[in-house]
């Protein structure tokens, strides 16, 4: 079996520990994703299969993070990954744009950037357009984004509030037996939001925001009978909104606002005979100039390298996400042409839209 080599030159003894981190975790990911064995050295690193274009991908990747190195930049799993992912779709070239742009700093100086070709998509396109829906699995970094991109735009003064609101559905949960008010049961399943703020703001800060009411949180049935001027809204967890609920949240943007609908539609805690306001608004709403859609797949992942193997196998043996955008219609129901029931926000008057 013929042996394929190819050497990497280094420009200076550190690289090596810049590029594969401690333990060598990083070379051990490359050599286990593309099954390479790989040789580092102070001054080279040698790949070595018996499959040609592993050796060639292997060297794409280790290329591409090497310029991110000598940048001065800390290389991080996340970016290992998103290499790997970017030269076996042939984007590579790519790969090294994704960190010319810093969105902003988090609460530790850190710079916050775009990690793949779909994340930059979605920061652009909430540039260009008043309401952008940001379509895809967990862990693509939709919820993160969108607050980055709200506490950014508050910063510079864009808007005068932030406001992030999600349904009050969760898959196997009754909202009715937990404590306190709707708010205070909702709460606890805002945690991804609180935990965005807290990196980007700190704690101390973002307590302070909440208390003046520049930053609010709140379950969606709290949108009902407003008008938001002035603000960046995100309406997280999207795909559990019915069709009403969702009208209702996009019918309530202002002038000066931004709104950001976040969902995966994959994971839609509906009852089977109600049609998701999201899978409704990606059917209804394209076309109309201001509204974008940006759709995201495993490739953006950015959680432990398997998560993205575990998202593909689910979107290859499973059609669930076919058949709940796709409900049987119920002929009987007079006041719904679809056959679709629909559940109003709470405490939501139904001719009140």
């Amino acid at each position: 079996m013929q042996e394929y080599s190819v050497d990497i030159t280094l420009t200076h003894p550190d690289d090596v520990l810049a590029l594969f981190g401690s333990n060598e975790r990083h070379l051990k990911l490359i050599e286990d994703h593309l099954g390479v064995i790989i040789h580092a050295r102070t001054e080279r690193i040698q790949i070595i299969s018996d499959d040609e274009e592993a050796v060639a991908l292997a060297r794409l990747t280790i290329q591409a993070l090497l310029i991110l190195v000598a940048r001065g930049m800390v290389v991080n799993t996340s970016d290992v990954v998103t290499a790997l992912s970017m030269a076996e779709s042939d984007k590579i070239d790519q790969f090294v744009a994704l960190y010319e742009e810093e969105i902003i700093k988090d609460n530790y100086g850190k710079p916050i950037r775009v990690k793949t070709l779909g994340q930059k998509a979605y920061v652009d396109s909430v540039k260009r357009h008043d309401v952008v829906f940001g379509v895809g699995p967990a862990g693509t970094g939709k919820t993160f984004l969108a607050v980055t991109l709200a506490v950014t735009a508050l910063k510079r003064g864009q808007v005068k509030r932030i406001i992030l609101t999600r349904p009050a559905v969760e898959a196997g949960e009754s909202l009715g037996f937990l404590p306190g008010d709707l708010k205070e049961k909702v709460d606890p399943y805002l945690r991804p939001v609180y935990d965005a703020l807290y990196q980007i703001l700190g704690k101390e800060q973002t307590t302070r925001l909440m208390e003046r009411e520049v930053i609010e949180i709140a379950p969606l049935a709290y949108m009902r009978g407003r008008t938001l001027d002035d603000a960046f809204v995100i309406l997280d967890e999207a795909q559990n909104t019915t069709i009403m609920q969702m009208k209702m949240f996009l019918t309530r943007l202002g002038f000066n606002s931004k709104m950001i609908v976040n969902g995966d539609m994959s994971q839609i805690d509906l009852p089977r005979n109600v049609k998701s306001g999201l899978i409704d608004a990606t059917q209804k709403l394209q076309g109309i100039k201001q509204i974008d859609f940006v759709y995201f797949s495993a490739k953006d992942v950015v959680r432990h390298p398997v998560v993205a193997d575990i998202i593909k196998a689910y979107e290859t043996s499973s059609e669930e996400t076919k058949d709940l955008a796709e409900p049987k219609a119920n002929n009987s129901d007079d006041d719904h042409p679809s056959g679709l029931t629909q559940y109003p926000v709470i405490g939501q008057n139904p001719n009140d839209n």
